[in-house]
């Protein structure tokens, strides 16, 4: 097998990449001790079946021997939201960064396209190189492949952090049948110190500074985005945050790590084609008040909703999902 030729990654948003032949997590231990107190709350798909899953690559792909592991940037993207967000077309709605950081499409997709283009290319003139691609939605504890492959560290917020990239970036990964002769990089050593900035920045107290988890039921994410209609009330300390509707950038917001690709060099996406990639959420979500955006989503049918939003990430949450996000933020 020759030697992966970083020429393959055409694709402008690898901003880093790394290899591993550790097919078994770091963390797993961890994250058993976590599931067993109780800290996963609602997201039950941590603590079912799949979690023992999780335990070794082995399990999710068999003939596992090595894998490729791809940081997919959204970080331009994100310093042109912060810029909108500014602007005079804002009306205080603020949906995490990565939602508008792949054109407006649901990550999942862009990125599967681009870790099959890979794929295909590694492939070529290899009949019996066989691979799966492995994204946030399979059975895989990818911060701690990622950290296995050398990308960086856990922040106390539980995020993947590296020193150049900061920390708004999407992890994917090719699991692949053979070694290839690629030498593994070190290990990252934690670069976070006596630093609390997430931690103190965090309106609902989700963060464990000592175990480097959150607790799930207080996460902003976690409420915005998983729990779909009727539920637990909105964790105490939400109306401190600044008009999160679906998800949460705050931890990551003061994390000092994401100033530095700023500081290296790293500028917003230009403003047009910024907006001009997302103009769908734009228009439809961001430049609308509460009350104009609650009265439309109030006259869709549940299936128009999931229809419109299909392709980007807001189809998770579904229309009463996202109502009752709405609704939160429109309390007098």
């Amino acid at each position: 097998m020759p030697l992966f030729k970083p020429q393959l990654l055409t694709h402008h948003k690898v901003v880093d990449w790394g290899y591993t032949e550790e097919l078994e997590p770091y963390s797993y231990d961890n994250l058993e001790a976590w599931v067993e107190k109780g800290e996963h709350g609602s997201l039950g798909y941590l603590a079912d079946h799949r979690m023992q899953v999780r335990s070794s690559l082995k399990n999710v792909f068999p003939e596992c021997e090595s894998t490729l592991v791809f940081l997919f940037s959204y970080h331009q993207e994100k310093l042109a939201l912060e810029e909108f967000y500014k602007g005079p077309d804002s009306h205080g709605i603020k949906l995490a960064s990565y939602v508008l950081g792949f054109e407006g499409k649901d990550y999942h997709l862009r990125v599967r396209e681009s870790l099959e283009e890979l794929a295909t290319k590694l492939s070529e003139g290899h009949d019996d190189l066989k691979w799966r691609l492995s994204l946030d939605i399979q059975p895989v504890l990818e911060r701690d492949l990622a950290h296995r492959a050398g990308l960086g560290w856990f922040g106390k917020n539980s995020m993947l952090i590296s020193k150049d990239k900061g920390s708004f970036f999407i992890i994917g990964s090719l699991l692949l049948n053979k070694k290839l002769e690629i030498p593994m990089r070190p290990i990252e050593t934690d670069h976070c110190g006596q630093c609390r900035a997430c931690v103190d920045a965090c309106p609902t107290q989700a963060i464990d500074e000592d175990t480097r988890t959150l607790t799930a039921e207080k996460c902003i994410s976690t409420w915005t985005i998983e729990h779909f209609k009727e539920g637990p009330d909105a964790p105490i300390g939400m109306e401190k945050a600044s008009g999160e509707v679906f998800g949460c950038d705050i931890c990551q917001d003061v994390c000092p790590w994401n100033d530095r690709p700023v500081r290296l060099g790293l500028e917003a996406q230009d403003t047009k084609i910024f907006e001009k990639n997302n103009s769908f959420l734009i228009e439809e979500i961001l430049k609308k008040n509460l009350t104009e955006l609650s009265g439309d989503l109030q006259e869709v049918s549940n299936r128009g909703f999931v229809k419109k939003f299909l392709h980007t990430p807001l189809g998770r949450t579904g229309r009463r999902g996202f109502l009752k996000n709405l609704y939160f933020w429109k309390k007098p």
